[in-house]
């Protein structure tokens, strides 16, 4: 069983924690009403998976300025700057909707929009969270605590996500229009960013790797400073980490056909289903994913972390493409929730696996690459399934979608079976 009380945590985690929780619940919200406001205020699908497939490149371009400069510049300042800009991406979409400056938002901004977080946080997080944990509960903490801050994370944007029937309230309540009750969201989401930077003030330099923390000679700090993120990989990492980059392409490329934003803008185009309802269906799969992120961390200490993540994932994804065949709402919901409940097993097992595959000075660019190859992929696939859409090809998102995660899992299986992470060795 695990603590509650989480003594075997350190300030930073807990705090890292409470960063994450607070961002992520800004993300649920925002990532059921953003492509329905969008819509609302006169764009049709092409223009709405523009603006969804920038706020993926934002991640990409953010994860990538972390990989290579996160650790020499400091962790704790580049999550500040990023947390900073959530705020003022939030402050853009209340205060106009021109699309030029909703593209600019979407770009320069951390809005998500697809119900998981794939963004520079959580590289940089990802690369912290083993230095939050002592040498000797590593190997018995460190899948349950990936598995917690994941589940920390959904279980904050699963009451997000409730927050989005708030519009509804708005309209019945105070005879507010339907663009205007959504506004209010964007304002809290700001507020959210604040929050966040002040939390990340709070964090030590424990946090910080040695050569940020000073203790390289000069010498060593130029020699790394020129260094590009792939060469500090030694060659064996290199080779894995290039690999597993790009099957998580793959992966995150079917997965952006079915962004949180986009099933919102499917069930609200489909079947009509209003925010009310989409904050339940969604709230509902959040808290599912959330519980099955613990089930992952003990699967996975007992058949190992690649194979959890092969054999959670193939089923959901054959309940992916069932969707596009539910002919009416209620079975929808069901084969989508039972989906969910499924789907992110993997995270937690894949975020600690990268991790453990280099040593402790490769783990942010290793983190990093891999989340970089993931944004790139994904931030396609959007624009593809706003197209797909307009056109009335409904169900096409998570045929494609599921058919593409089915052969990246078997690719990952077949490649990875035999390569333990070190704590499975």
């Amino acid at each position: 069983m695990i603590s509650l009380s989480f003594q075997w945590l350190s300030r930073d985690g807990k705090l890292i924690l409470a960063a994450r929780i607070a961002r992520t619940f800004g993300y649920g919200f925002l990532s059921v009403t953003l492509s329905i406001y969008l819509k609302l205020i006169g764009y049709n699908e092409l223009l709405i998976g523009l603006i969804l497939s920038f706020t993926l490149v934002n991640s990409v371009i953010f994860t990538l300025v972390a990989s290579f400069y996160a650790d020499r510049l400091g962790r704790r300042k580049m999550l500040i700057v990023y947390a900073g800009l959530m705020s003022v991406s939030g402050a853009i979409f209340f205060v106009t909707d021109n699309y030029v400056a909703l593209i600019v938002s979407a770009f320069i901004g951390t809005i998500n929009v697809t119900g998981s977080e794939a963004g520079a946080f959580l590289s940089i997080e990802q690369a912290m969270l083993p230095q939050t944990i002592s040498q000797e509960d590593s190997k018995k903490k460190k899948n349950t605590l990936y598995a917690i801050y994941n589940m920390a994370g959904t279980f904050a944007m699963s009451a997000g996500v409730l927050l989005s029937g708030l519009p509804l309230i708005l309209q019945h309540q105070y005879g507010l229009g339907q663009v205007e009750s959504i506004k209010p969201l964007f304002l809290l989401y700001s507020i959210l960013g604040i929050g966040v930077v002040g939390i990340y003030f709070l964090l030590s330099k424990k946090i910080e790797t040695a050569q940020t923390n000073g203790s390289l000679n000069r010498i060593e700090k130029k020699k790394v400073a020129g260094r590009s993120v792939i060469q500090v990989l030694s060659p064996k990492s290199r080779r894995i980490v290039g690999k597993l980059s790009g099957l998580f392409a793959v992966d995150s490329f079917a997965g952006g056909f079915v962004i949180q934003s986009i099933v919102s803008l499917w069930f609200f185009t489909k079947f009509g289903a209003d925010l009310a309802i989409l904050s339940y269906i969604f709230s509902i799969a959040g808290v599912l994913t959330a519980f099955s992120f613990i089930g992952a961390a003990r699967i996975a200490d007992k058949i190992g972390l690649i194979n959890t993540m092969v054999f959670t994932h193939i089923p959901s994804n054959v309940l992916l493409i069932l969707v596009a065949f539910a002919p009416t709402l209620p079975i929808a919901i069901a084969i989508y929730v039972s989906r969910m409940a499924l789907s992110q097993m993997d995270v937690p097992t894949r975020q600690s696996y990268i991790v453990g595959v280099v040593s402790e000075d490769e783990r942010t660019a290793a983190a990093g690459i891999t989340n970089i190859s993931r944004n790139v992929a994904q931030s396609v696939s959007p624009s593809i399934a706003g197209s797909l859409l307009q056109l009335s090809l409904l169900s096409a998102p998570f045929i494609i979608g599921g058919v593409l995660k089915i052969v990246y899992d078997v690719a990952l299986y077949m490649n990875f079976k035999n390569t333990k992470s070190s704590d499975e060795s």
